[in-house]
């Protein structure tokens, strides 16, 4: 049986290929990914590292899919299993409040990420998470390097590898290789190990059905989109955010992995192989180019905050965490359509690569 039956098996609402929506930290909140999976997509909710949200947030994405009609309402009321995951951030993360939440709403997965020492730190978490859903929430771990993936396939057996590239924006490894690389690079060291029954799910770069259908091309089973999704109608997100998504193009020019974003807004507790990609900005500029404090730039930070949306822009200061992908970002659409168009252009893609 092939990974993408075995997860259109495991998902029964979902299309094939599978197309996620990734956790994108305070944007991913229930509208955006009861929408997703309505839509026949997976959707993740955000928990990351503060989960005193998580518990309200898994009850309104229940009252909204037992509203929603469909194949995922059908899912949820036969089995129990909410057709929605949750991604957490898990160098802070309470595991004791999540495993909670997850006993009482039984999320149909979760997403792993950002532990501060990978796959240790994750071995309790897969272990509670199975055992107090027996084993009906499957485990996704996010990884960004071949080595990263051999280590967490072999201690965690995961269900499911999100294989991040470089490309991706928000945070991931400082040091890693576009999926074009990655995925089959880790998809022959799972071969190697007798592991193939571990399915990859492509991110990084990946915003319309062309991306989609070349990770599968790569090997992966499907893949998991977050930058397309900032321009949803359902994403909890500023305007002024939103409006610089759409201006913004020439993702490997405009954009920039760094830890300015954090150090700005005094997020200090990712691990030091992580950063984050956002659009280049004030912010940026000024603490690399021209060598302004850190103190000094997170006190214009906080004012800039006072502006709201005009705070974005490049010559704003607020952080746009994007990907390269953002240029092929153009409209607002809401996230069912975003769903639909990208399958469809997958699948016209597929059927439209011929080798003589």
């Amino acid at each position: 049986m092939s990974l993408r039956t075995v997860l259109k098996s495991t998902y029964p609402w979902a299309k094939s290929p599978l197309l996620a929506s990734a956790p994108m930290l305070n944007i991913a909140g229930p509208p955006l990914a009861v929408s997703v999976s309505s839509a026949g997509g997976l959707g993740f909710l955000a928990a990351g590292f503060d989960v005193s949200s998580l518990d309200h947030n898994l009850e309104v994405a229940t009252r909204l899919v037992k509203q929603s009609g469909g194949m995922a309402q059908q899912v949820y009321e036969e089995t129990g299993v909410l057709p929605i995951g949750v991604g957490f951030i898990n160098w802070g993360a309470d595991l004791k409040v999540s495993v909670a939440a997850i006993q009482k709403y039984t999320p149909c997965a979760v997403w792993l990420f950002g532990p501060k020492n990978q796959p240790d730190d994750l071995v309790r978490w897969a272990n509670e998470v199975r055992g107090v859903t027996s084993g009906r929430t499957k485990i996704w771990v996010q990884v960004g390097a071949v080595k990263e993936a051999i280590a967490v396939a072999e201690v965690l057996r995961p269900d499911v590898l999100v294989v991040q590239g470089s490309d991706a924006g928000g945070h991931g490894l400082v040091h890693s290789a576009s999926v074009l690389t990655l995925i089959p690079e880790v998809q022959d060291a799972l071969r190697e190990r007798d592991l193939t029954h571990i399915a990859i799910m492509a991110a990084g770069g990946i915003v319309d059905g062309r991306g989609l259908a070349a990770a599968l091309a790569l090997g992966a089973a499907g893949a998991a989109m977050g930058t397309r999704f900032l321009a949803s109608a359902e994403a909890n997100i500023a305007h002024g955010y939103q409006k610089e998504i759409l201006r913004a193009s020439d993702g490997g020019l405009n954009t920039i992995r760094s830890t300015v974003y954090d150090r700005v807004r005094g997020i200090g507790g990712w691990p030091n192989r992580y950063d984050g990609r956002g659009i280049i900005n004030q912010s940026y500029v000024d603490a690399v180019e021209r060598g302004m404090s850190d103190e000094k730039n997170k006190r214009l930070y906080e004012e800039e905050l006072k502006k709201g949306d005009a705070g974005w822009g490049p010559n704003g200061r607020l952080t746009t965490y994007a990907g390269t992908g953002v240029g092929l970002v153009r409209e607002i659409l809401p996230a069912s359509t975003i769903v639909e168009n990208t399958l469809c252009e997958a699948r016209d893609v597929i059927r439209g690569i011929r080798v003589d």
